[in-house]
């Protein structure tokens, strides 16, 4: 790809909230579910009403909103989804992104001038796979978790140049062949193609031998049990240039049921990074250290970079925890600003008088702030905000106090009471 062809920040959007905050940091487009028919049913998600005005809301910045409508249907979702195809018809969504071929169908059918994007759950992993949905009226194509760089290069080069190509350039991994999962729904009865994956994938496991039930061998030689299916997380701030020399269009981050601070921490980040290459490869070279650093404040499970550069080994697995690792603690968004200068937030988790703390502009390095008080809605003074949820007026302390806007995020790497 052209290095000056701006590639696309795709973020994901779990609730409106989230929506805003990806839109602020940077994304070019935000993708995001409603209550049903999307693969993140325990995603927070949209009523049509907050679709509306999250479309308004992005619209207005010239970003694009792409809904997702990709479970592999059963018989008894099909009239569903055909009614909720009419509802969302008149929204104004960029594109719809589907995986099932008979939904794909319905899509053309009552949304015939709306752009189809093929999600990575349809397993496409060969450039014929490619040119058949090109053929039947897709956009794009979301590349098979599965595809090294060379190979989403080839296929690059033998498609139409028309088809745009999206592929995950950060977020979790799943275990299973183009996240095609049976194990939530073996143990659980909830399945992973319908949007219910309760993510055994995380949980701990252990042998058992046949003549001896009931007592169960580590697999691995201490007495921890083992997460043999919990992958690494994707990372690739360090390869934008293979991304881009791949043909890859859009960058997708994974993580509709990811907090706001991880979706304002990922998308600046990337945002920085895509357009420090652009300007100059020798910026992005230089800069690296940076993004690496930044990346590392959302939470994640140790970083692989998956299939592109080949098939993933044992190093790529965490076999002693299923926890994420937490640099920074969310302590809430800037709601507004008072005219003497008190951020109006609601709380997210406890900070205290006396804390350091970072706010996040949209671009640019953190502003590090005291906090001076904390005063409740009543205007009581705290010594400390217990209580998530709370709406609270907060005094701060900083250089940098002019650059605070409405919308930035509040986080604390160590905060203690």
């Amino acid at each position: 790809m052209d290095r000056k062809k701006k590639p696309e920040l795709l973020m994901p959007a779990g609730s409106p909230d989230t929506l805003k905050t990806a839109v602020r940091y940077g994304a070019d487009a935000v993708y995001l579910g409603g209550g049903s028919f999307g693969l993140r049913a325990k995603a927070d998600n949209f009523t049509l009403e907050e679709m509306k005005q999250g479309i308004r809301y992005a619209h207005e910045r010239n970003v694009k909103v792409y809904l997702t409508v990709n479970i592999y249907a059963h018989n008894y979702d099909i009239e569903g989804v055909r009614s909720y195809f009419y509802d969302i018809k008149d929204l104004g969504f960029d594109a719809i992104l589907v995986s099932d071929p008979g939904i794909f169908m319905l899509a053309k059918e009552i949304l015939p001038d709306m752009e189809l994007h093929i999600s990575t759950q349809a397993n496409n992993t060969n450039y014929m796979t490619f040119r058949y949905w090109h053929a039947m009226g897709a956009s794009r194509v979301v590349c098979a978790r599965e595809l090294s760089l060379a190979e989403i290069k080839e296929i690059r080069e033998k498609t139409d140049p028309a088809l745009e190509i999206e592929a995950f350039i950060h977020g979790a991994m799943c275990i299973s062949y183009s996240g095609r999962c049976l194990l939530s729904a073996y143990f659980t009865g909830r399945d992973a193609n319908h949007g219910a994956c309760t993510h055994p994938c995380r949980w701990k496991y252990s042998v058992v031998e046949e003549t001896r039930p009931g007592e169960y061998l580590p697999i691995e030689e201490d007495d921890r049990g083992t997460y043999i299916f919990n992958s690494k997380d994707l990372c690739m701030i360090e390869y934008i240039p293979e991304m881009l020399d791949a043909g890859i269009y859009s960058f997708k981050i994974e993580g509709r049921m990811k907090t706001a601070l991880y979706v304002a921490a990922a998308a600046r980040t990337y945002r920085q990074a895509i357009d420090d290459y652009l300007t100059s490869p020798e910026l992005y070279q230089k800069n690296l250290p940076y993004y690496k650093e930044e990346i590392a404040a959302c939470t994640y499970r140790q970083f692989t970079t998956g299939f592109y550069f080949g098939k993933p080994d044992y190093e790529t697995q965490i076999y002693d925890s299923n926890t994420y690792v937490k640099n920074y603690t969310y302590l809430g968004t800037v709601e507004a600003l008072t005219e003497d200068g008190l951020l109006i937030l609601e709380q997210k988790n406890k900070f205290s008088v006396g804390n350091e703390v970072s706010i996040m502009p949209f671009r640019g390095t953190d502003i590090v702030c005291r906090i001076l008080s904390i005063l409740d809605e009543d205007g009581k003074e705290m010594p400390s905000a217990p209580h998530p949820k709370q709406k609270l007026f907060v005094e701060v302390e900083s250089s940098r106090k002019k650059e605070i806007e409405p919308g930035m995020i509040l986080r604390a790497k160590h905060c203690e009471a």
